[in-house]
């Protein structure tokens, strides 16, 4: 059979049409995903030993000696412990228990909103409390009596604020449901303000988690992190300086450079106990010191200046030994607790009616539902075909079928047009 020019040609355009078509997509299976990290296993009922636990790497800086009955090292973006002793040793927190107090009744009141303080109010505040001078009668925004809570330590700006976010009693069960809800299994609130109380604990482990948990809020931050403040008391105002000695860098202690804060405390039970964080090169650590058993008042402020040290020192070269996150267990129990209402709310979907939409239905006002009624306005109509995406084998078959379809026909056409030769 001899080819001519024709056939060629008919035969080169078929070929063009076959390279126009698009490739089938590969399958999912002849795909190969990166190998996955290996996790870091932490062991945590290693922070429920006592005594130091650290773990260091090649070229890590040894731990400093500190007098402190208690204390952690975390890094507040991953929530690893670095380094703790003791760290679930239930002790008195004094006022870094106010820490909790700001977690649970910041959102209660906007900043500008004002209050004038009724005598009631004023009532059993402790024997020989920390004050920043609220007075019965006065007018106060709320955010000047966050300055009292953070710079002051104020307990009559503590029993303010609880009085007008449900009162005492209910304040402390709130503080309480706060600390579970974090994962903080040591700590037992009986005053809210931190006053010695029979029975009120925290741990160096609780009060890390606390001031990890207020760094995520802005005006928490803002108010722990404030070295100064004006302080109304009617017509005129007076200074208030922070007692965090570090913050500020008063009564000879030296200021720590990128202090955020957080809180600092003191009774004669308790001794001197501190909630700190800092930042440094885009990092930043938590670190809480309970009770140091030497070197005087300022003690505190010294040895949380050794640990930050260390902790900025040891990045890279440490693995951690727990962290401030809830444990598993705890997570799975309140997973089941949410399972267990979201059984209470089935009987909802006859009450949101039968209007239902292909995918999420998106409320044009009111609160973001619960995942319960979400799941629920989520749900396809029942009987509604599922829409499958073609696969790239599928997509391509029919294309395929057309293209050479196509070239045939230019093929034959060709053929016509120019005849055949041979013999």
């Amino acid at each position: 059979m001899i080819v001519t020019p024709a056939v060629r040609l008919a035969a080169a355009g078929a070929a063009v049409l076959l390279l126009a078509l698009p490739v089938p997509a590969a399958s999912a299976a002849s795909l190969t995903e990166p190998t996955p990290p290996a996790p870091r296993f932490v062991d945590p009922a290693r922070l429920d030993r006592s005594g130091t636990q650290v773990q260091p790497l090649r070229g890590a800086p040894e731990v400093p000696s500190v007098s402190a009955l208690s204390w952690v090292v975390a890094d507040a973006a991953t929530g690893e412990v670095l380094a703790a002793r003791n760290a679930h040793r239930k002790l008195p927190p004094a006022s870094t228990l106010k820490t909790l107090f700001a977690l649970t009744a910041l959102p209660h009141h906007e900043p500008g909103e004002r209050h004038t303080v009724a005598d009631a109010e004023l009532t059993g505040i402790g024997e020989g409390s920390s004050l920043v001078g609220v007075k019965e009668g006065y007018t106060y925004k709320v955010s000047d009596l966050w300055n009292g809570v953070f710079l002051s330590s104020g307990n009559d700006a503590v029993h303010v604020l609880a009085s007008m976010s449900g009162g005492w009693e209910s304040m402390t069960r709130q503080m309480q449901e706060k600390a579970r809800s974090l994962g903080a299994r040591d700590t037992h609130v009986v005053s809210p303000d931190g006053y010695d109380a029979p029975g009120q604990v925290s741990s160096a482990f609780d009060l890390a988690v606390f001031g990890r948990a207020g760094l995520q809020d802005p005006a928490f931050v803002r108010y722990c992190s404030t070295r100064y403040a004006d302080f109304p008391a009617g017509s005129w105002s007076y200074g208030i300086a922070n007692t965090n000695r570090l913050l500020t860098g008063a009564d000879g202690v030296e200021r720590y450079p990128g202090l955020i804060g957080v809180k600092n405390g003191y009774t004669s039970n308790a001794g001197n106990t501190l909630v700190v964080a800092a930042e440094r090169g885009g990092r930043t650590l938590v670190v809480s010191v309970m009770n140091p058993q030497w070197g005087g008042g300022l003690a505190v402020y010294e040895e949380a200046r050794e640990l930050l040290d260390w902790g900025f020192e040891a990045s890279g070269r440490i693995q951690a030994v727990g962290s401030l996150l809830p444990r598993k267990d705890e997570r799975e129990a309140r997973g089941t607790e949410r399972a267990q209402a979201a059984g209470k709310t089935s009987g909802a979907k006859e009450a949101l009616g039968t209007v239902r939409t292909e995918g999420p239905v998106r409320a044009q006002a009111g609160p973001e539902p619960g995942s319960a009624v979400r799941a629920l306005l989520e749900t396809k109509p029942r009987g509604a075909p599922e829409k499958a995406a073609p696969s790239g084998r599928a997509a391509g078959l029919p294309l395929a079928l057309v293209g050479a379809a196509l070239g045939a026909a230019l093929s034959l056409w060709l053929w016509r047009r120019f005849g055949a030769g041979g013999t």
